[in-house]
């Protein structure tokens, strides 16, 4: 399938709009949720730790187990059902506001849905994306989706901003809402329909554990969840806490915050233009790691940022979204070549074991990450515990490009 025909396919335009649509809703759930823990529950560090930490907990319950129905189960199905629950927990933070009955308690419970959406329904999501557009074309597609990631972070933010500046968060999580509503509706529409996965005669729990021998016999495999995992543990960690870090410790409005993180946007756009000539110069696994790298160098930016940079906050709101700028490259850079090389080493039996099983895997390590940044933060300051995160992920970092595991790994 050439560039040309991947634009062509009907099947990939509709799921590529579903993915802007669920993209740019995301946005303003991203800042308004936790923005309803920081302003409206007044959380601690502590709290907003914990939070991250839910949402990011059903991928160690759910993950394992997610892998085995993908690969008995049509996946279509299974990413509108994810979809469908997503959005009706989301919806029911307004309800809730409205009503009076909204606490931390009803925002972590609503954190572990959105969790569990992800887990499925992201797991189905790249496994369906390999069905539609073929194994050849998957950095190609995966590309232009995060593309599309950046158009959402360019624009999301400073109009989640100011929704939430507007309207309040609760309200403004209804935009997310919608944007699920109509996704659900154009996912519909896709024409092309997966073959019936051949019935199983084996318990889960032996689907289960071939999946983990499968990641742990192949060497490509087990460093790449080695390297995730890690990351997983310090990104969460930053999680937590980036939306105090932004309100509480530079004094930016929810608004301004929006606006600075616009420039995330431009980050992924950076990213998505330089993935592939960068893969095609040096190698896959080489690519894996410049994003790494300049994953640290954006996480060691965060916390050098003073409240008023050059005795102005303008200045300190520009930093703060240069901050992004690297961190959300580098994600790009990281991500787009990890998921296409975890893909192309796999067969087809196995592919949602796999995905299910490394995603289980890496973000396991989330919540403890979520937990640790917060217990620091409460216990120091929100800055040193970003400052911590900043160290780990330069030790992680330095220690994968010694390693020289994927020097030489390559499509």
């Amino acid at each position: 399938m050439t560039a040309d025909a991947l634009l062509r396919s009907a099947d990939f335009r509709r799921l590529w709009l579903s993915s802007a649509l669920t993209q740019f809703g995301s946005q303003i759930t991203l800042l308004a949720l936790p923005i309803c823990a920081v302003l409206l529950m007044h959380a601690t560090p502590s709290q907003m730790g914990t939070l991250a930490a839910l949402e990011s907990l059903p991928f160690l319950l759910f993950g394992l187990p997610s892998g085995v129905l993908l690969d008995r189960c049509r996946r279509l199905p299974i990413m509108m059902c994810s979809d469908m629950m997503v959005a009706t927990a989301l919806a029911s933070v307004p309800l809730a506001w409205w009503m009076g009955a909204l606490t931390i308690d009803w925002l972590y419970v609503v954190g572990f849905v959105l969790g569990t959406g992800l887990v499925v329904g992201g797991s189905a999501e790249q496994v369906f994306l390999t069905f539609v557009v073929g194994r050849e074309r998957l950095v190609d597609a995966a590309a232009r989706l995060a593309g599309t990631e950046s158009a959402a972070r360019l624009m999301g933010p400073g109009m989640a901003g100011a929704l939430v500046q507007l309207l309040g968060a609760p309200l403004a999580i209804l935009f997310n809402v919608a944007g699920f509503v109509v996704s659900l509706a154009n996912l519909r529409r896709i024409r092309a329909r997966e073959p019936q996965p051949l019935p199983s005669t084996t318990h889960p729990l032996s689907d289960i554990r071939e999946g983990l021998a499968f990641v742990w016999r192949q060497p490509v495999l087990r460093t790449l969840a080695g390297i995730s995992a890690a990351w997983h543990f310090l990104f969460y960690g930053y999680l937590a806490l980036h939306v105090l870090f932004a309100t509480r410790v530079l004094g930016m409005t929810p608004g301004v915050m929006g606006m600075a993180q616009m420039l995330g946007g431009a980050g992924i756009l950076a990213g998505s233009v330089l993935v592939k000539p960068l893969a095609q110069r040096y190698g896959t696994g080489r690519a894996i790691l410049v994003g790494l790298c300049v994953l640290a160098l954006g996480l060691t930016l965060m916390p050098a940022i003073p409240p008023a940079l050059l005795g102005s906050a303008p200045v300190t709101a520009i930093a703060y979204g240069l901050g992004v700028f690297v961190l959300d490259c580098g994600a790009t850079l990281f991500f787009v070549p990890y998921i296409a090389l975890r893909q192309r080493v796999t067969p087809d039996a196995v592919l949602g074991r796999m995905v299910a099983t490394m995603r289980s895997l890496t973000v396991a390590s989330a919540p403890l990450g979520a937990l640790a940044a917060g217990a620091i933060a409460e216990r120091f300051s929100v800055r040193t515990g970003l400052a911590c995160i900043a160290a780990g992920a330069i030790l992680l970092a330095v220690t994968s490009v010694a390693g020289r595991r994927l020097h030489h790994v390559n499509d």
